[in-house]
């Protein structure tokens, strides 16, 4: 379940298995099939008192051992927000055995793309008056001299 792309999304890990060995789910096959930006927001269901999530580095997550976990969730309906401030999120299930057998996901989350608009095109400059506009517009600016003269010189008398 996924919001436009323009909005954060929600994704619930697992979908409606949620997260538990039980489903038989494959959580790498399941992330794969989604695209996460920074501002979605991942939800873990589950039993607390059979799972829990740990948010982890690579090699905790290679390796399904549990050195210093960057966070810990033991709710049951975690939502945890993807800050954009890593391109994965490792996260497990260290009840024993559990991220052996499969509970274990590798979000990665795509590159931001820049929020620039499209600079518009430069606009047209008009292009230049006509020989018979340019014309037209000396002799009205003649006319209006010769005028303006004529009317100086009598009022002049």
């Amino acid at each position: 379940m996924a919001a436009a792309s323009s909005m954060a999304a929600t994704y619930r890990v697992g979908d409606t298995a949620g997260w538990s060995i039980m489903g038989d789910v494959d959580y790498n096959e399941w992330a794969s099939s989604k695209t996460f930006h920074a501002g979605d927001i991942l939800r873990f269901i589950y039993r607390p008192d059979l799972n829990n999530v740990l948010q982890v580095t690579s090699s905790d997550y290679e390796s399904c051992t549990v050195t210093a976990p960057l966070a810990t969730y033991l709710t049951g309906d975690d939502f945890i927000p993807i800050l954009g401030d890593d391109d994965h999120y490792y996260f497990i299930c260290d009840e024993p055995g559990h991220c052996e057998f499969g509970q274990k996901v590798d979000i990665q989350v795509a590159p931001q793309v820049p929020d620039v608009s499209t600079p518009s095109p430069p606009t047209s400059t008009p292009p230049p008056p006509s020989k018979s506009s340019a014309s037209y517009l000396l002799s009205s600016s003649v006319l209006v001299g010769l005028v303006g003269a004529a009317a100086y010189l009598i009022s002049m008398q």
